[in-house]
């Protein structure tokens, strides 16, 4: 007898690949648009070795369906250009040789126009693939462009990181996008979220796509502790430095103090002084600082000393994760086109711990027990940088919506300081 309730297989296989297609359109459509407002002269130069150009995070995010997924996986795939395996290439090196990462600026060859073509062959080519492909193939192709859809989300934030700082560099202090509102409110007073701790479990399980690195799920020993109920804020790093902060080695890592005498720090990134007013310069051009807002653009050894000259510390990885299960998602995402830190909506319950700031935790980047990268070029995603980096959480302002969760990892160097990064405070209960 016919079970007629049952689905039938070949229909969701193929609405399937149908939410694929739309996601890979869509995913595709916002790197265009983030890139939309700036020049192709805007879009070619390289401000620092750690930032690269717009043009190069359009190419190099094609390059991966088409090295991952059509090299590998389309019959008769004709690449756009041989060459652009060489100048596109990131850090893959299972991938071959690649142009220096501190010389992508030097591109002014292939033109932005070519870039263009570029992603609409390879755009052409993957809808193709994801449509006709054989049963068998797809089972490794939709892996495949899971991670690459993450992949050129990471690479969204990337292009507003790295064209922020570029702008930031330019005397007549260009706005990337339309001035956002400047958003007063009244000061409130550090409010604490207390937690048993206890033999917990964090990391990656279950169903949904997650980074290689968030996993496996292992328990964890945590001692009661407190978090911050919000972000610290620019009003409050101002007392830090008022109390001399910057010139108290008291407070800081000696690599940390090191860092800061070396590069003249004085303050946050993006912060001037102009005729005795404290400036800061954003995504929206520059503005007087707003006392009230999270403080941004910090070091992790700038974290970590302001977290000292409180009393208090920076919380670990797991102290984070564990808090922000029950937490919502109710920061400051891309999406809202507010490309800036916000005030916390309400400081008396425990809110920001997504969107708005990265914020750092005082854990190195390091595996977590079990974990072994995947073999072949693609396990070279995360597993290789798992030294000398700390572990921030949360997602920020220039994070697209949906792609974080409480269990992801970024990392960066502790002396990184264009990232948008915060600082949460943490306690021993």
């Amino acid at each position: 007898m016919a079970m007629t309730n049952v689905p039938n297989v070949k229909t969701r296989i193929a609405a399937d690949r149908n939410a694929f297609a739309e996601r890979y359109s869509a995913v595709r459509a916002a790197s265009l648009a983030l890139a939309h407002p700036l020049t192709p002269e805007d879009q070619a130069i390289q401000s620092m070795p750690d930032a690269s150009p717009t043009k190069w995070h359009l190419a190099h995010t094609t390059w991966f369906f088409e090295t991952f997924i059509l090299n590998a996986h389309a019959q008769n795939y004709e690449e756009f250009d041989p060459a652009y395996a060489y100048l596109f290439n990131s850090y893959y090196e299972a991938e071959g040789p690649r142009h220096p990462r501190n010389e992508r600026g030097m591109l002014s060859r292939p033109p932005l126009a070519d870039i263009h073509r570029y992603r609409a062959h390879v755009d052409e080519a993957m809808l193709r693939i994801i449509e006709t492909a054989s049963a068998d193939a797809w089972a490794a192709i939709a892996p495949l462009l899971e991670l690459g859809f993450n992949h050129e989300e990471q690479h969204q934030e990337l292009i507003l990181m790295d064209i922020k700082h570029l702008l930031s560099l330019n005397p007549l202090s260009p706005a990337y996008a339309r001035r956002g509102p400047h958003e007063a409110r009244a000061a409130s007073s550090l409010e604490w979220e207390r937690f048993e701790g206890g033999l917990l479990e964090i990391g990656h399980h279950g169903e949904g796509f997650a980074f290689d690195n968030e996993g496996p799920r292992h328990k964890v020993w945590l001692e009661p502790f407190r978090l911050a109920k919000r972000l610290s804020t620019v009003g409050e790093y101002l007392a830090f430095i008022e109390d001399g902060g910057y010139e108290r080695p008291e407070f800081w890592l000696s690599d940390g103090w090191a860092a800061a005498q070396a590069e003249g720090w004085k303050a946050p990134l993006y912060w001037t002084q102009n005729g005795g007013e404290q400036r800061i310069f954003t995504l929206h051009g520059e503005r007087a600082l707003n006392s009230v807002e999270p403080v941004s653009h910090v070091s992790y050894y700038e974290a970590d000393a302001f977290a000292r000259w409180s009393g208090k510390r920076l919380a670990r990885e797991g102290e984070w994760e564990v808090a922000a299960r029950a937490a919502h998602e109710d920061g400051n995402f891309a999406d809202s086109g507010a490309y800036h830190p916000r005030p916390a909506s309400d400081p008396s319950t425990l809110g920001q711990m997504f969107g708005d700031l990265w914020e750092w935790t005082q854990s190195p980047y390091t595996a977590y027990p079990r974990f072994s990268p995947a073999p072949g070029a693609v396990g070279e995603y995360n597993g290789k940088f798992m030294v000398n980096q700390f572990v921030l959480r949360g997602g920020a302002c220039v994070t697209p919506i949906g792609h974080v969760r409480a269990t992801y990892r970024n990392f960066f160097p502790p002396a990184a300081r264009w990232a948008f990064s915060g600082i949460r405070l943490a306690d021993d209960d």
